[in-house]
C-alpha cells in the first residue's frame, strides 16, 4: 500500500493525523510507503518572528473565537500525546520547511524530520521559517546541520515543493492533512486510528476484487 500524506509542518491537524497514522501503521500487518507531501495554509511571508495567537486572532478578527479553537486542538492532541503551546508558537512560512524535507528525504529522515520540525513549531516555540533554527533541528535529530543550511541558502529543494504543491491543487485539496492511497482513495483529515485501519481493510478488499483474487 502506498500513502501520499498532504500537510503542513505548521498545522496542528496534520500533527495529530500523523500521529493517528503512525499508530495505525504500527497495528496494520501489510507493507506500507509513506511519502509526505508539501502543502502550504498560509504561503504569505512572514518577515518578523509573530506569536501565532495574534497572528490567528488577526485572521478570525475574534479572540474569543480564536482561544476557543486552540483550547479544542490542543485537548485532541493532548490526548494523542502530543504537546501544543500556542503560548509560545510564532507564525512562520513553511516553504523552507518543506524544502528542508525534501532534503532529509534523500536521506531517509523525511519522516524524523518532519517531526522535529512540528516539535520545534507546536512544542518549543521555535520560530521554523528561520533557516539557522531549521539547520539546528536538523542537527539535532543528527542530520549535517552544516549541510542543512547551505541546502537552505541555495534554491535547491524548491522544486520539489512545487510540484508537491501543483500535486495538491490538481488534486483539489484545500485542507491537510490529505491522504492518497494507492494514487485513487483519497482519506480527508485527521482521522481517528481506528478508521484509518478501517479504511485500509476497505481499501486492501477492493484491490483484491479487481485483481479477482
Amino acid at each position: 500500500m502506498d500513502i501520499q500524506f498532504w500537510s503542513d509542518a505548521v498545522c496542528p491537524w496534520c500533527y495529530i493525523g500523523k500521529r493517528r497514522l503512525e499508530r495505525a501503521l504500527a497495528q496494520w500487518p501489510g507493507e506500507v510507503t509513506v511519502t509526505y507531501r508539501a502543502y502550504q495554509l498560509d504561503a504569505s511571508p512572514v518577515p518578523q518572528p509573530l506569536p501565532l495567537k495574534k497572528a490567528m486572532a488577526e485572521v478570525f478578527g475574534d479572540p474569543q473565537r480564536t482561544a476557543e479553537m486552540l483550547a479544542h486542538v490542543t485537548a485532541v492532541a493532548a490526548a494523542e500525546g502530543l504537546t501544543l503551546d500556542f503560548d509560545r508558537a510564532l507564525a512562520a512560512n513553511t516553504l523552507a520547511a518543506h524544502r528542508l524535507i525534501a532534503w532529509a528525504a534523500t536521506q531517509g529522515r523525511q519522516a524524523d524530520l518532519l517531526d522535529a520540525l512540528q516539535r520545534a513549531h507546536f512544542t518549543d516555540g521555535l520560530d521554523i521559517g528561520s533557516f539557522p533554527t531549521l539547520a539546528r533541528i536538523a542537527g539535532a535529530i543528527g542530520l549535517d546541520a552544516a549541510a542543512a543550511l547551505a541546502y537552505l541558502r541555495s534554491d535547491a529543494g524548491t522544486a520539489a515543493v512545487v510540484t508537491d504543491l501543483t500535486a495538491a491543487h490538481e488534486l483539489a485539496i484545500t485542507t491537510v492533512p490529505f491522504l492518497l492511497i494507492d494514487g485513487k482513495y483519497a482519506v480527508q483529515g485527521a482521522q481517528e486510528t481506528a478508521a484509518l485501519l478501517d479504511a485500509f481493510a476497505e481499501i486492501t478488499r477492493r484491490e483484491a476484487v479487481d485483481a479477482g483474487l
